[in-house]
């Protein structure tokens, strides 16, 4: 069975109702993403940033998988499928995806500031200062913030050279080192892209792209590999 690898950005949840806080004039209540994502954000005000992703939390937990999620996930009948996410959402697991990578952390799990060992997942919508792990510390959303390390881009570049066929869905390819995933296939390894925004990729040599939101999108790629 070939494997079917597959980067999965903002766009594929937008069609769900996540937020993507990337267009537009990119705040929350005024404030800019980097003012409520960072590590210095959380030393300057931890409770503001809790906040922030309560919100985000709560949205995710309001919000269904899309036809762009189904679709991918009933190609695991005729693929290998396996999803790299740089979303933190688990709409590809409630749509029936089994194999999801997350790049930038899952937004339904906290992990401890004391203790790098401790995650957990929660049930609430809501991370409360006073929320702590065992050993006493403060609990934190478990994801990565601008300006950490991406501890999952190892295996993810690994997935990426073992593809047999690469799908690019819902991101511009602006952000890395996320973006730098298509370098690491093989060369002549079909690359397909579903986005509303292609501009990004007009430099990529054998790029099969179709420009449309992530439902349509999937459809589209189906037909291409003649799949009803």
């Amino acid at each position: 069975m070939k494997k079917l690898v597959v980067l999965s950005g903002a766009g594929m949840s937008a069609e769900s109702g996540i937020p993507t806080f990337r267009g537009a004039d990119g705040l929350w209540e005024g404030h800019s993403i980097e003012e409520v994502a960072t590590p210095q954000a959380w030393d300057a005000d931890y409770k503001r940033v809790l906040d922030f992703y309560n919100f985000r939390r709560k949205a995710v937990m309001e919000a269904e998988p899309n036809e762009g999620h189904r679709l991918l996930a009933v190609l695991e009948n005729d693929f290998d499928v396996e999803i790299i996410t740089q979303n933190i959402d688990d709409l590809h697991e409630r749509a029936g995806s089994t194999k999801v990578l997350h790049l930038h952390g899952e937004i339904r799990k906290v992990r401890s500031t004391v203790d790098e060992d401790y995650i957990a997942e929660t049930e609430s919508w809501e991370v409360k200062p006073g929320d702590c792990c065992p050993k006493g510390g403060q609990l934190r959303p478990h994801v990565v913030w601008f300006g950490e390390p991406v501890p999952m881009m190892e295996p993810a570049m690994e997935l990426a050279q073992q593809a047999d066929m690469l799908l690019v869905v819902g991101t511009s390819l602006m952000v890395y080192p996320a973006a730098g995933l298509v370098h690491f296939v093989r060369e002549g390894t079909p690359i397909y892209l579903i986005d509303p925004e292609l501009d990004s990729v007009l430099g990529l040599p054998g790029v099969k792209a179709f420009r449309a939101g992530a439902g349509e999108g999937m459809r589209l790629f189906r037909q291409e590999l003649g799949l009803n």
